[in-house]
């Protein structure tokens, strides 16, 4: 499918890499964009349709479902990241967190929107993973087991919903300039760099993108058997 003309959701809208996968959609000629946030009011981008979601909530996936039912393109983009190990004090309520939102709450946008795409010809959808789909970094330990998850429930969605036409590409970048990734060192990806690979990747029909030198590295290291080791992530 092609971006122009395409009526595109976005998670996690309002800010960073979420800001410019609803500004780039629009750049490249989207009819309509729908940018997502627990908030709407936080969505300033000009010229986007804001709406209020909490991706935890099935129940807000659902209403946003309702609300948006000419949307061709989901981007699971939201997601939070927590610092510390899973044996730490609050490491179970930690890695809970996280997997609600970047787990459960992929899964309730797609549970919501597939029968949407699938009326509105197949469409796609756009998971957002990482490199660390694929590794553990003992400062990150929580978040790369969320990613990993995040990245088989990938899998499952594009094997269930491959029958009603609907095309799944999981997007795996090391960190990305924004504020998320603020508070550690080394280098990052500018979003627009991940953002159009993304896209492309959705018009040429392909299921997986490596946006950057740190992804590629790691899906190269999986193949030399060193995935069970830390990697760089510079």
């Amino acid at each position: 499918m092609k971006i122009a003309d395409a009526v595109v959701l976005v998670t996690g809208a309002n800010r960073g890499l979420g800001e410019a996968f609803a500004r780039i959609a629009l750049e490249r000629g989207a009819r309509k964009v729908y940018a997502t946030a627990r908030d709407a009011a936080s969505v300033r981008l000009s010229g986007v349709v804001p709406l209020a979601l909490d991706v935890t909530h099935p129940e807000d996936a659902a209403a946003v479902a309702q609300a948006a039912p000419d949307v061709q393109l989901v981007v699971n983009n939201a997601g939070i990241a927590l610092a510390g190990g899973i044996l730490q004090a609050q490491g179970v309520e930690s890695l809970r967190r996280q997997f609600d939102t970047n787990v459960f709450g992929m899964l309730h946008m797609a549970q919501a929107f597939a029968p949407v795409l699938e009326r509105n010809g197949g469409g796609a959808i756009v998971n957002m993973l990482s490199a660390l789909s694929w590794i553990n970094a003992p400062a990150l330990s929580g978040y790369c087991v969320s990613k990993s998850a995040a990245w088989m429930l990938t899998n499952a969605l594009r094997n269930e919903l491959r029958a009603q036409g609907t095309q799944v590409v999981g997007v795996h970048a090391g960190f990305i300039d924004t504020d998320m990734a603020a508070g550690f060192g080394g280098p990052k990806t500018a979003p627009a760099v991940v953002v159009g690979q993304a896209f492309d990747a959705v018009e040429q029909g392909l299921e997986q993108v490596l946006a950057d030198g740190p992804a590629r590295h790691v899906h190269a290291g999986l193949a030399a058997g060193a995935y069970l080791q830390p990697a760089p992530l510079g």
